[in-house]
C-alpha cells in the first residue's frame, strides 16, 4: 500500500475514474470533517512513505526494523493474537506504548488523543515519544497523529463478515440490543430489521462492524416505505471466489450493485449518518472513495482467513524476523472457525451457505471492505512470491507447533475451567467460552519466562505494561484491575 504519491495516484485512479473521483471529492467535503481531516497526513511537513517493496531474502532482514507502529485493533477478527505479538515485541525491545486508562480508548466513540495515558500536549516536546498504539479504538486519523508520528507503520486486520457475524452474535449477545432480541443468528439474518434499530445501544456490533471500527462515515440510507422495511435486494451476494491456500493468486467476482447498498448505523446515540446535507451521490462512488482513502493511510491490512500468510508479509514489511511474529491464538472462542478460508463455502450445507450470503448482504459495507483488502493481500503475495511465501508459512507454523508442544499442557488452547492461574485465564465475556493456556511444569527459568509471555492474555499483558511504564509511586500490593469487555 503506501501514500498517494503521483505513481500511487495513477495506479488507483485511471483517466475515467479520476474524473469521477474529482467530482466525488468536491461533493463530499463533509467527509473530511467526519474523519477529522484525514488528508492532513499528506500535508507539507508530514513524511510520505515509499511504496512497499518485499525484502530480498528469507534470512535475517538487512534493513532496520520498523518500531513506530499503529495497529487498528478491529473486533472479532483475530486482532487479539496480533496484539499479543505487539505486546511481546514492544516489551522485549523497551518500546513505549500509547495505553488507554483502562482497556479501550473510549470505544465506541472516535479515538481522542486525550484518552492516552501520559499524553501531555503542553509538554513542549519534552515527553518521550510513543512507539506503539494498538488497543481498541474507533479510528480517527487526525487524533492518532497527535500521538504518533506520521511516518508510523499503519496496519489492521479484517475478517469475512459472515464469520465475523457468527462470532459477534455469540460474544455481544448481551451487549447489542439487536442480538439480544433475536433467538438465533439465523432468525436475526432472516429479518434483521425486525431486531436492528440504528442508534440503539450496542447495535453497531450488529451491522458493518469493520466499517465502523475503521471510523468511516456511512452513505445515505436507502429509502424504504415506513413500516415496510425490506432487506437488501440481493440476499445471495456475489461470492468471493478463492483458490485453496497455496494455489496461487485469488480471483474475485464482484457485482458493485449487489455490494454497495448504503447502510447507516449508530452507536450509543451517536449518529453515524454521513451528513445532515442531502447528497445525490451514488454509494458505489462513495465506498470506492472510502477504500482508496484507507489505501492511502494503511500500509498493510491483514486478512484473518489467511492469518499466517498475513504474518509473513507483516514481518517482511516491518523488517522483523519470523520469530517476532510467532505466537499463540488469543481470545478465540470454543468451536470458532477462525482461520477458515472463505473458499471453503462449497463444503457448507445449503442452509449455512444461505446464512453466509445473508450475513454478507446485511454487512454489505464490510463485505466490500473485505473483498478489497483480500484482493490487495494476494496482489502483495504475488509480488512477494508464492513459493517463497509457502516456505515462510511452513516455517512459521513449525515454530509455533514446537513452541506449543514445549510450553503448553496438551500443546493447545484449553477450556477456561482448566485454567486456575489468573495470570493466564482470559476474560470471559458473552455466551461462548474463551479459550486459554496452561503452562507445562518443569520448564527452565528462561523458558518459563518466554512461555509466560506467549500465554498471557491481552488484558493481563496490558496491566503488566501499564505497571512497567507507570510504576506506582508508593510501594503497595499490586491489585488486579477490574476487567472490562475487550
Amino acid at each position: 500500500m503506501g501514500p498517494l504519491s503521483p505513481t500511487r495516484t495513477r495506479r488507483l485512479w485511471g483517466p475515467r475514474s479520476l474524473g469521477v473521483a474529482l467530482g466525488v471529492f468536491m461533493t463530499i467535503g463533509f467527509a473530511l470533517q467526519l474523519w477529522g481531516g484525514p488528508f492532513q497526513r499528506r500535508l507539507p511537513g508530514l513524511q510520505l512513505r515509499q511504496p512497499w517493496v518485499p525484502s530480498p531474502g528469507p534470512a535475517v532482514p538487512s534493513c532496520p526494523p520498523r518500531q513506530r507502529l499503529v495497529f487498528l485493533k478491529t473486533h472479532k477478527s483475530g486482532s487479539s493474537s496480533v496484539l499479543s505479538l505487539l505486546h511481546r515485541y514492544g516489551d522485549r525491545h523497551g518500546l513505549r506504548f500509547a495505553l488507554p486508562a483502562r482497556y479501550q480508548f473510549g470505544y465506541p466513540r472516535l479515538f481522542q488523543a486525550s484518552r492516552v495515558k501520559g499524553y501531555h500536549p503542553e509538554g513542549g516536546g519534552t515527553q518521550p515519544p510513543f512507539d506503539i498504539l494498538c488497543h481498541h479504538m474507533r479510528f480517527n486519523l487526525k487524533e492518532v497523529l497527535q500521538v504518533m508520528p506520521s511516518d508510523s507503520f499503519f496496519f489492521s486486520i479484517v475478517r469475512d463478515p459472515a464469520a465475523l457475524a457468527r462470532s459477534a452474535f455469540s460474544y455481544y449477545k448481551s451487549t447489542s440490543s439487536a442480538f439480544r432480541k433475536a433467538p438465533s443468528l439465523a432468525a436475526f439474518l432472516a429479518n434483521p430489521r425486525a431486531f436492528y434499530r440504528p442508534g440503539a445501544r450496542g447495535d453497531h456490533y450488529a451491522r458493518n462492524l469493520l466499517w465502523f471500527d475503521f471510523g468511516l462515515p456511512f452513505p445515505p440510507e436507502m429509502r424504504t416505505k415506513r413500516g415496510n422495511p425490506h432487506p437488501p435486494r440481493d440476499l445471495n451476494p456475489p461470492q468471493l471466489r478463492v483458490l485453496p491456500s497455496g494455489a496461487g493468486p485469488r480471483v474475485h467476482t464482484l457485482d458493485p450493485n449487489a455490494l454497495f447498498h448504503p447502510a447507516p448505523t449508530a452507536a450509543d446515540g451517536h449518529s453515524q449518518t454521513s451528513s445532515p446535507i442531502t447528497l445525490d451521490l451514488g454509494s458505489s462512488s462513495f465506498i470506492q472513495w472510502s477504500l482508496a482513502w484507507l489505501d492511502s493511510v494503511f500500509d498493510l491490512v491483514l486478512v484473518a482467513e489467511y492469518f499466517d500468510e498475513s504474518l509473513v508479509l507483516l514481518a517482511d514489511a516491518l523488517c522483523w524476523g519470523l520469530d517476532d511474529v510467532v505466537g499463540f491464538m488469543h481470545n478465540a472462542q470454543a468451536g470458532s472457525e477462525q482461520g477458515t478460508s472463505p473458499g471453503s463455502d462449497g463444503g457448507l450445507t445449503a442452509e449455512k451457505r444461505h446464512l453466509t450470503a445473508r450475513a454478507r448482504a446485511w454487512n454489505n459495507l464490510d463485505w466490500a471492505l473485505y473483498v478489497h483488502f483480500n484482493h490487495s493481500l494476494w496482489a502483495r503475495i504475488k509480488q512477494y512470491g508464492q513459493s517463497r511465501l509457502e516456505s515462510a508459512v511452513a516455517e512459521l507454523r513449525a515454530r509455533r507447533e514446537a513452541l506449543a508442544k514445549h510450553c503448553l499442557v496438551g500443546g493447545e488452547a484449553l477450556d477456561p475451567k482448566y485454567i486456575t492461574d489468573q495470570r493466564f485465564r482470559p476474560f470471559q465475556f458473552g455466551s461462548g467460552k474463551v479459550l486459554g493456556y496452561v503452562l507445562q511444569s518443569g520448564l527452565s527459568l528462561h523458558d518459563q519466562k518466554e512461555c509466560e509471555l506467549l500465554a498471557t492474555p491481552e488484558l493481563q499483558y496490558k496491566d503488566k505494561l501499564d505497571a512497567k511504564q507507570f510504576p506506582p509511586t508508593v510501594t503497595l500490593p499490586l491489585k488486579t484491575s477490574r476487567l472490562f469487555s475487550p
